[in-house]
């Protein structure tokens, strides 16, 4: 028969590993054994827990060991199963703190620093943000700049992000703690919590410095930032930027910090996006501007008064007026240093912008042409003659003509295989460039597709029916129809979009923010409150971080006006670095058709 203090010692060892300190005390010197039984039990239960361990040993229960001994795997198992459902909750609370701390073990310091970076490769940027808040050696992983160039190339990040020396510290902590709350978990930093330190490593992490920010992890979470702002965050007030009077703003471009607008006032104004003020206004068409394209400080315009001209934005000087054409100029395409202008003289014009020579005539249209599309080799043009051209513009010669609408063709896209066109006929036709056959017929709309925009294989066209759809050009399949009961409520009259949104605009007066994957609604980002009564946003450029929008009414409910909205991610705002206005587009610069 076993000893009082046998019986206790057997508990005791019970406890498994981590109670290092307590038998240390049992070598204590000048104590009598059954006193430092005693201690050692005080320690390990508290008096709440005595009632429930007596000391004596069960009676048979060397036996009942025993019998459990020589039981197999699955009968063990089936006896346990039984034993736990025959505890009472505390016995099981007991059984779960002897248990559990011996499967907690911090692998990750355990394993070499390449296969615990494998490991965390696996874990998706929200839960590897997560993971940097455990510890300090979890942190030092967590920030691998290879590891986060993955992250950012599976989100279609493609560069990093330097972060300025004086927003390190920021980047480190706010920004992590905004991501953290915008994805619903905890920001409270476990860094410094010596709970969190890996003991069990051979590094003695105490040591180790703060980790060396990366580029790419913050590029990714400026990016989260910025898209946070699209989707959730207020919408900062507009600037506003006035100068057309009451005319109608006719065409649009957005790049590298600048604003052009056409109007048929016989202008256009040169704005800066980031002050909103006006640098230029580009005075000398006798004519509405119709059509115009901007590329860096180089501009050129299209007008009724049957010229093409070219400025330079800067000076606001012109430096060539194009002639040639016999009707107005209702549409350009710029590339490199050539642009093709198409007219309702039926006839296409390619111009060498530097010299303003008219290098090539292309004769074919039997009606007005509407829109065209250039790629540096071939032009591709559509026109009321319900017919799309193919041409090679250095011989002069239409290489294709393509049949099938049975309305004027409005819209034009082109990747340099697929050519795809918009009617009045209410059909998309996605056509192969090197034969000219049909491909698909893309049958949903209901009216004229007045807009559209090609992306890899997928196509986003808005539709005077007041809906906007998302295609796969190579399948033909429609993917997604945005509308639903917060549709727009008249017809649509642009569109941008990128990989993971589609910006809207419509005669209703709103701008309307889509999830591209799901085609599920996000949110006004423009409500006229003219909208309905005559209030009209005509046209939209978006980049990355900024969108303006070209508003006004027909019949003087609204204002002509620029609405340049901003969605950058600012430090005082959402923990992210500052940037200046970024030139890189997420949306590419849209077709010159849709003016």
């Amino acid at each position: 028969m076993e000893t009082e203090a046998e019986s206790s010692d057997r508990v005791v060892r019970r406890r498994g590993p981590g109670d290092e300190s307590l038998e240390d005390s049992s070598t204590d010197e000048g104590e009598s054994e059954g006193a430092l039984e005693r201690k050692r039990l005080k320690k390990l239960y508290p008096p709440w827990k005595m009632n429930v361990f007596p000391t004596p040993q069960p009676p048979k229960l060397k036996s009942w060991i025993d019998t459990f001994k020589n039981w197999n795997s699955g009968e063990r198992l089936m006896a346990l199963d039984s034993l736990i459902d025959s505890c009472e909750p505390v016995q099981v609370r007991h059984m779960m703190e002897i248990i559990e701390p011996q499967f907690q073990r911090d692998f990750i310091s355990l394993l070499p620093k390449e296969l615990a970076l494998h490991v965390l490769s696996f874990l998706e940027p929200a839960d590897l943000l997560r993971a940097a808040q455990t510890c300090r050696y979890w942190r030092l992983l967590s920030e691998d700049n290879l590891l986060w160039r993955e992250k950012c190339k599976a989100s279609g990040i493609d560069s990093p992000w330097t972060v300025p020396v004086a927003r390190r510290d920021f980047s480190s902590s706010q920004l992590i703690s905004a991501i953290i709350s915008s994805i619903g978990g905890s920001s409270t930093s476990a860094l410094d919590n010596p709970r969190f330190s890996p003991s069990s490593a051979s590094t003695s992490f105490s040591t180790i410095s703060q980790p060396t920010p990366s580029p790419w992890k913050a590029a990714f979470l400026r990016q989260h930032s910025i898209e946070m702002n699209w989707r959730k965050k207020p919408i900062r007030p507009p600037k506003v930027l006035k100068g057309h009077d009451d005319h109608v703003i006719t065409c649009l471009q957005f790049s590298d910090s600048r604003i052009l607008s056409g109007s048929d006032d016989n202008t256009l104004r040169v704005w800066s996006a980031t002050t909103g003020k006006c640098l230029r206004v580009l005075v000398g068409h006798i004519g509405g501007v119709w059509s115009s394209q901007m590329h860096g400080s180089t501009v050129i315009s299209g007008s009724t008064d049957r010229t093409l001209k070219v400025w330079n934005a800067e000076t606001g000087q012109c430096l060539h007026t194009l002639y040639g054409h016999t009707s107005t100029v209702r549409c350009m395409h710029l590339h490199g240093k050539k642009v093709v202008s198409g007219s309702r003289d039926a006839t296409l014009r390619v111009w060498n912008i530097e010299t303003g020579v008219c290098l090539h005539v292309l004769v074919g249209h039997l009606a007005a042409v509407r829109c065209v599309q250039y790629d540096g080799k071939l032009v591709v043009s559509g026109a009321y003659d319900y017919m799309v051209k193919v041409w090679n513009p250095e011989r002069e010669e239409c290489l294709h003509t393509l049949q099938g609408h049975t309305n004027r063709v409005y819209s034009l896209q082109f990747d340099g295989k697929h050519v795809v066109s918009g009617s009045l006929d209410t059909s998309i036709r996605v056509w192969d460039v090197r034969n000219g056959t049909l491909k698909h017929t893309l049958i949903g709309h209901q009216s004229l597709t007045s807009g559209m925009e090609l992306r890899n294989r997928i196509l986003v066209s808005g539709n005077a029916d007041s809906t906007v759809k998302v295609w796969d050009i190579v399948s033909g399949r429609c993917l997604q129809t945005l509308s639903g009961p917060n549709k727009h409520q008249s017809a649509v009259t642009c569109l941008q979009f990128n990989s993971k949104f589609v910006i809207t605009s419509s005669d209703d007066g709103t701008v309307k923010l889509w999830d591209v994957k799901t085609g599920e609604f996000i949110r006004n980002l423009i409500a006229l409150d003219s909208g309905g009564s005559g209030g009209v946003v005509w046209r939209i450029r978006a980049t990355e971080t900024t969108l303006v929008c070209a508003v006004g009414s027909r019949n003087g409910t609204e204002e002509t006006k620029l609405l340049v909205l901003d969605f950058d991610a600012h430090p005082e705002e959402d923990g992210a670095p500052t940037s200046s206005q970024s030139s890189t587009s997420l949306f590419d610069e849209p077709d010159p058709i849709a003016s």
